[in-house]
């Protein structure tokens, strides 16, 4: 068990380093506050991009804009004097509002008129003025107007700025510098039309604001991107409905000359407030971000206007509140979004070099993002605040971990690889003044290849790690092997090997050396299983050609990546050779056989139509070899089949190389031992006969199996076989099928 763990553990090694590293560090990026602004501007854009809201035809805003202050500076009524202001409000008094919301200081007076307001102020109970409550460096408190402060209708109009200098939150209520509460401006307007509509607005005993059924959730310094923000007071987060246009909006100086649209203002809550340049009353918010355009900055009076929206709306319409998750809900999202980051670009890692491959983890990465985006984008349209710069770099910063990860690591292997280049080889090109340059020389050699059979199928059983695991075992003894018979390694192909014995120096003895190389190679496989056995794997077997040719040898590339190798079409034929080969066997050419002589122990001598080859060709199994090698493969015994009891039906397809025909026949499984079997196929559904060392791939329809069985490769013999009916031999059988064969066999013997 803690050996199966240890396995797993380094299976998923890369995942484990990277995605855990990464988000424990973005997490300590995100505590230390240097991700805030980064979060905030994220939020902004939620803003930008939601759908546009309909206009709160609730609120009226009567502005104070540009062209205002000018008119009435070209008429000497600017400043506002207290006469003009109250002339203002007993013309919005007759249309009967709900609740009427100075915006505009008024500690001191502006003659002529202070009586005439303070009347105005005394007889209007649905006025409600403003005062600045919090002091600090840049700013200053400024005392509300006496008359109404009597009364208590003054709110505060503060807003808290965050770090960028914008305004993302307003108050419920705030304490003054004497400890007393001070509630919103918006608050104070919203709950007189809430009144008004008989609403209950309450304070639980967490001192939390209930309207109706709606509560409104305390601001916490540390909630959604924020890290240690000012949470003085009661606070909220503002859901924003809009710029000035998302509300209806009249000129100041249309209502001081009393040109109100009939039945404007009944029943609304009407907002008195500058929007002028001039009068610096603005402020920056998540509608000044911008990206092609200067930032626009809000009148403080549209930002009381979209708190006093946001009330109205989730108590009368449910329009949701902005939420955050709680900080253990983020890391796990943070860190989930690093595992998953992680895990794409670990299973990615031997995709392949081709283009499409090499751009698939970039895709999967990219579309991970924008699920990040979409699902953050979602949530914030239901009123949740989720991280999206996090989670974002998480998924990044982990993927090019596993990156830098898997890069070394294929810098280790091929330096693993690397130790099986020949010093021949090298010095064949550092000491001869020729052996740099492009070129080569004609010559005849032996070309020696081995593939492992079927070992493409079980590569796709085992994980990444186990491939390379089984692939450097192997490859390890067989290089040793090689080296031992002074074979020049040319080339590693995945499992297979091309070994060169005669270049780049000729010897006398290369094709002796080849056909002894080839036997212990084989012989070696022996270790190689036992080996592979221990790791619980399923043994491999291997195959070998042999052929002797003159070819071209020497430098083949370019200035800039050369490679020392062999060309001609000698070098096909050696591979069409080896291909014929079953596990375990060496098919060697007529050519080696008359050169290395009687010292060869034959097997069997065949004549084959070789793909690309215009006349038969002769090739020989070989078993061993005499002389100084004295090397000896051992005899397979006879395989003894049995009659199935239910034939199993089965369908296969032929193989061209790594190609599967498209044409698929029916046939049935017969016979059974334990390499070979006895196929019986459909004459109706294909009159042909398949030709001896032709590869298929079989799927069989086990009895109680509602599916096809996973792919089995075969090799069809020479055996002789009744009509419509041939033997095959078995290159690759998945260990499920191999246990199910096994067992029949058992049940057979018994």
């Amino acid at each position: 068990m803690l050996s199966q763990l240890k396995y797993k553990l380094w299976q998923w090694r890369g995942i484990f380093i990277a995605a855990p590293s990464m988000g424990i560090l973005v997490l300590i990026l995100r505590l230390f506050g240097l991700l805030q602004m980064l979060e905030l501007a994220a939020l902004d854009q939620m803003f930008l991009l939601r759908p546009q809201e309909a206009v709160d035809s609730r609120i009226i805003i009567v502005e104070i804009n540009e062209a205002d202050v000018q008119t009435l500076g070209k008429r000497g009524q600017w400043p506002l004097s207290d006469k003009s202001l109250a002339q203002i409000l007993e013309n919005l008094k007759q249309q009967k509002p709900s609740a009427i919301g100075l915006d505009i200081y008024r500690d001191f007076p502006v003659e002529p008129g202070r009586q005439s307001l303070i009347k105005i102020f005394e007889s209007t109970p649905n006025l409600i003025g403003v005062q600045k409550v919090a002091e600090n460096i840049d700013s200053y408190a400024v005392a509300p107007p006496p008359a109404l402060k009597q009364r208590g209708q003054v709110g505060a109009n503060d807003f808290p700025l965050d770090g960028d200098g914008k305004i993302r939150r307003s108050v419920i209520y705030l304490a003054d510098k004497n400890g007393e509460n001070v509630f919103g401006f918006a608050f104070k307007l919203a709950y007189i039309y809430l009144n008004d509509q008989q609403v209950a607005v309450e304070q639980t005993k967490d001192n939390l604001v209930k309207t109706g059924n709606v509560l409104f959730p305390l601001f916490k310094g540390n909630d959604g991107g924020y890290i240690r923000a000012e949470d003085n007071g009661y606070q909220i987060l503002i859901n924003y409905r809009g710029s000035i246009q998302h509300f209806q909006y009249i000129s100041v100086i249309d209502v001081l000359e009393n040109r109100i649209p009939k039945d404007l203002l009944p029943g609304k809550i009407v907002l008195i407030g500058s929007t002028a340049e001039s009068l610096k009353d603005l402020f920056y918010t998540p509608y000044s971000s911008t990206i092609l355009t200067a930032p626009k900055r809000m009148a403080g009076v549209t930002i009381h206007a979209n708190a006093i929206s946001q009330i109205l709306s989730a108590t009368l319409e449910g329009r949701p509140l902005i939420r955050t998750w709680s900080k253990l809900q983020e890391c796990l999202w943070i860190l989930s979004w690093s595992l998953i980051g992680a895990t794409l670009i670990w299973q990615q890692r031997y995709n392949g070099s081709s283009k499409s491959q090499t751009l698939l983890p970039v895709t999967s990465i990219l579309l991970a993002g924008c699920c990040i985006v979409s699902v953050s984008y979602l949530a914030f349209l239901t009123g949740w605040w989720i991280p999206v710069v996090p989670p974002l770099i998480t998924l990044i910063s982990s993927a090019l971990g596993v990156t830098a990860y898997i890069a070394w690591t294929s810098g280790e292997i091929r330096k693993t690889f690397g130790r099986y280049l020949t010093d021949e080889v090298v010095a064949n090109l550092l000491e001869n003044p020729e052996g740099l340059k492009l070129g080569g020389e004609r010559k005849k050699i032996t070309i020696l290849t081995s593939d492992l059979r079927g070992f493409t199928a079980t590569a796709e059983r085992l994980s990444a790690e186990e491939v390379i695991k089984v692939i450097n075992l192997y490859l390890g003894y067989m290089a040793d092997v090689i080296t031992q018979y002074q074979g020049t390694i040319d080339e590693f192909m995945g499992d297979g090997i091309l070994v060169l014995f005669g270049a780049p120096i000729t010897r006398k003895d290369d094709v002796t050396r080849a056909i002894a190389c080839a036997v212990a190679m084989q012989l070696a496989m022996k270790s190689v299983n036992e080996k592979i056995k221990q790791m619980g794997l399923t043994p491999l077997e291997m195959g070998i050609g042999i052929n002797t040719a003159e070819v071209i040898v020497g430098n083949i590339g370019s200035e800039k990546r050369t490679k020392y190798g062999i060309i001609g079409s000698q070098v096909n034929l050696t591979y069409r050779i080896e291909s014929y080969t079953l596990g375990g066997q060496i098919f060697v050419s007529e050519s080696t056989i008359k050169e290395a002589g009687s010292i060869v122990t034959v097997i069997e001598e065949m004549e084959v139509q070789a793909k690309g080859v215009k006349q038969p060709i002769k090739i020989y199994e070989v078993g061993g070899i005499a002389g100084e090698y004295n090397l000896y493969l051992a005899k397979e015994e006879d395989e003894v089949f049995s009659d199935l009891p239910e034939a199993i039906p089965l369908h296969y397809a032929v193989l061209d190389g790594k190609n599967v025909s498209s044409a698929i026949i029916k046939g049935k499984l017969v016979k059974l031992s334990t390499k070979t079997a006895l196929v019986c196929f459909d004459s109706s559904s294909y009159s042909l006969g398949l030709k001896p060392f032709t590869n298929i791939k079989i799927n069989l329809f086990m009895p109680n199996h509602t599916a096809a069985s996973e792919d089995i490769y075969a090799k069809i013999l020479e055996k002789p076989a009744e009509i419509n009916s041939f033997y095959i031999r078995f290159t690759n059988i998945p260990p499920e099928i191999e246990a199910e064969f096994m067992r029949i066999l058992e049940k057979h013997h018994n």
